[in-house]
């Protein structure tokens, strides 16, 4: 075995220290642990990230394809590339617009960075865009528009002195393990607890102190449940509110009566006053995506956030924490010029505008008015022009991304190129794909959801028909515009150093950070102005409150519960909504086994599953939304509520039914409810899921 390689893992946004070993003779990592000297979890580790960095089940891309008589056939790195650039420049040639891009939160702060610079920068497109905005956007606008910056203003070092823990629409206890452990650790104390907000019953709500059991969409009129009541029981914090926000007077005459919200959630009044008097205490509040995928999930992650300015829960041991999916959906934020220029530089403003395209080099003319439509904005305009190439990088937006047929019928007519470590449903698709490193095997940083910078490393080298993002990435900008990657191959280290460069003196200043750092503290967290320089809870100081908004204060928000995106009706009278399951990861490429071939299995009452009894065949039926169906097994459990349809996010099959709409705000899609029925098996109705891609020529082995 080779010797240990500290790293971090790229599982989830909690950013623990791992450290791994490469088999001695072959590719590949042998054995994979927590690090106890890393900052973040000091040794502790799930064993899902573990797993799925040792011994991923997903099937390897080992060298890359072109598409040939409708078939990928392996073809070289030069007629990959070369192939990929004529068509981008074709596209150019007609539109500025003719490439859309589609990254993620699974690429390297580094990586983020080069593809924003070639897509911005390079290409001068505005369908731009990250899968980051498929599961976080709606919570990065509200702290935008609350605190004037994005991200949480808590640590983890604040979950201990918490004396209240709320968990809204999120299930920690699977995505999140080493991070709950420390949440239920808190909770567990005597004058401690721990409130769920979820329309079903989960893993977390197995430690929970109170459940409350939502009606599926009605998150907004809870919050302001809770609210009217802290107002009714005049338990403000009445001298932080005027020292430290502004607004308050308005939210407080648009707050609908408690009895009305309640009855609007499905809760009891006696509820929302059990849930009023906790947060009095401190209090961290964590959302996740049963929040933030909504038409309305940036009106209630800032009506979450009210509850914190109401209550003065915005000091150390108390605040709003998203809970962030992705390993670096923090860094894509930060790094990629997605929906702000590195460092959160305003992406309209024209001096930070002139800044960055004086940086690299370019003219400020083309750069994009405005930062585009969002990942389903991205893809009507694939389907609809005037993009002609769509790039994806390490995404799957064919599983991924609601109304998904209709997402793959776009990526079908376009020329897709695909970038990726595994076989995707998107790959299948694609007309060139480019097989990317994936952990253990990549170089670079990434950032955590509390704001931590690290370093991930390669313990084992790949096969030769096997590149790094970033080095794809590049090769292709470079062949592009020379001017903006002068060479065709760049470190890691240099891309970091010319991005932490850009950040100096924002809100979000990496400048500070540098790999030599890195390797002495494994970790640090932003902003980092200097080499001593790290962040900790923001906004507060011994100077009291100061917030990067106009007025220095933290904002109030008027949003109220209108209604659901799309209510049950006589023709579909059952609600659908999604979660995450323990042994899988975003679309399951990494953890899929031969279940994978078949249908999902849905959590259904059982009183609902009797209802529709005659809709059964041998424990299988037909779900149907207005965009499509698909088979599912059943399985008949109480902890979801009657009239709802549970599926797990992560099967290929499930997004075939939900729901395109977004948040105005966000443009984050609306994929945690949608009307459904159950019908029985028919000819007509047949099984959805098309099972696991196959291999068109292409061996698993990455032994290659």
């Amino acid at each position: 075995m080779s010797e240990w390689t500290p790293t971090t893992c790229m599982r989830c946004a909690v950013g623990c220290g791992h450290l791994q070993q490469g088999y001695a003779t072959h590719y590949g990592l042998d054995t994979v642990r927590g690090d106890a000297s890393h900052p973040v979890n000091r040794g502790l580790a799930c064993q899902r990230g573990i797993d799925e960095t040792a011994n991923p089940d997903g099937d390897w891309l080992t060298r890359p394809l072109i598409r040939e008589d409708g078939t990928l056939v392996p073809t070289s790195w030069e007629t990959a590339i070369g192939t990929v650039v004529s068509h981008i420049e074709d596209a150019l040639a007609e539109s500025s617009d003719g490439v859309a891009v589609l990254g993620s939160g699974q690429q390297t702060n580094e990586a983020a960075y080069a593809l924003g610079k070639l897509a911005r920068g390079g290409l001068g497109t505005r369908y731009y865009d990250a899968n980051t905005t498929l599961c976080m956007a709606s919570a990065v606008t509200a702290y935008y528009q609350a605190f004037g910056s994005d991200a949480p203003p808590p640590t983890y070092e604040d979950v201990p002195d918490a004396q209240t823990h709320v968990i809204w629409g999120a299930n920690p206890a699977v995505a999140h393990p080493v991070m709950y452990r420390w949440i239920a650790d808190s909770a567990s104390d005597d004058d401690s607890e721990l409130i769920v907000v979820d329309p079903v019953e989960s893993e977390t709500v197995d430690d929970a102190d109170c459940h409350v059991q939502v009606d599926p969409g009605t998150d907004l009129a809870f919050a302001r449940a809770v609210l009217a009541q802290i107002v009714a029981d005049d338990a403000v914090d009445s001298e932080f509110v005027a020292e430290a926000t502004t607004g308050f007077e308005a939210t407080v005459d648009a707050l609908p009566s408690v009895g009305e919200a309640a009855e609007a959630a499905g809760v009891s009044v006696e509820t929302v006053e059990r849930v009023a008097e906790a947060v009095t205490d401190p209090t961290l509040v964590y959302w996740g995506m049963g929040v933030n995928q909504s038409v309305q999930g940036t009106a209630t992650s800032r009506a979450l956030i009210d509850l914190c300015l109401a209550t003065g829960n915005l000091r150390p041991g108390s605040g709003p924490f998203s809970l962030t999916g992705q390993a670096n959906s923090m860094g894509t934020r930060v790094c990629s010029s997605k929906g702000t220029w590195p460092g959160q530089r305003g992406f309209t403003d024209p001096e930070e505008r002139r800044f960055v395209a004086d940086a690299w080099g370019i003219p400020r003319s083309r750069l994009p008015d405005d930062p585009g439509p969002g990942p389903v904005g991205i893809v009507d305009a694939v389907a609809d022009g005037p993009p002609e190439v769509c790039w994806t990088v390490a995404t799957n937006p064919v599983a991924g991304m609601p109304d998904a047929s209709r997402v793959k019928g776009a990526l079908e007519d376009a020329f897709l190129v695909a970038q990726d470590a595994f076989r995707t449903e998107t790959v299948e698709l694609a007309d060139v794909v480019l097989p990317a490193a994936t952990w253990g095997e990549s170089e670079g940083t990434v950032t955590n959801m509390e704001r931590r910078v690290s370093r991930v490393r390669a313990a084992t080298e790949t096969s030769p028909k096997i590149k790094q993002d970033l080095d794809i990435i590049v090769a292709i900008g470079a062949a592009i515009d020379g001017e903006l990657f002068p060479e065709p191959a760049v470190s890691p280290e240099s891309t970091f150093d010319e991005l932490r460069e850009l950040t100096a003196g924002t809100p979000a200043d990496l400048s500070g950070i540098s790999y030599d750092r890195l390797e002495a503290e494994r970790a640090v967290r932003w902003p980092a102005p200097s080499p001593e320089a790290e962040g900790g809870y923001r906004y507060v100081g011994d100077d009291g409150w100061s917030f990067p908004t106009p007025s220095g204060r933290a904002r109030f928000s008027t949003g109220v519960h209108d209604g659901l995106a799309e209510p049950t009706d006589d023709e579909f009278p059952l609600t659908l909504t999604t979660g995450r399951e323990p042994g899988a990861y975003n679309t399951g490429v990494r953890s899929r086994g031969v279940e994978a071939d078949g249908p999902p299995t849905a959590r259904i009452h059982p009183e609902t599953t009797l209802e529709y009894i005659e809709a059964f065949d041998r424990g299988k039926t037909v779900v149907s939304s207005r965009r499509g169906s698909a088979t599912i097994r059943v399985n008949p459990d109480d902890g979801v509520p009657k009239g709802v349809v549970w599926l797990p996010i992560h099967h290929p099959a499930v997004n075939v039914l939900t729901l395109p709409v977004v948040d105005p705000e966000s443009d984050e899609p609306n994929l945690k409810q949608c009307a459904v029925d159950v019908r029985a098996p028919q000819p007509s109705n047949p099984l959805v899921h098309e099972g696991r891609p196959t291999a068109d020529g292409e061996p698993a082995s990455s032994d290659d």
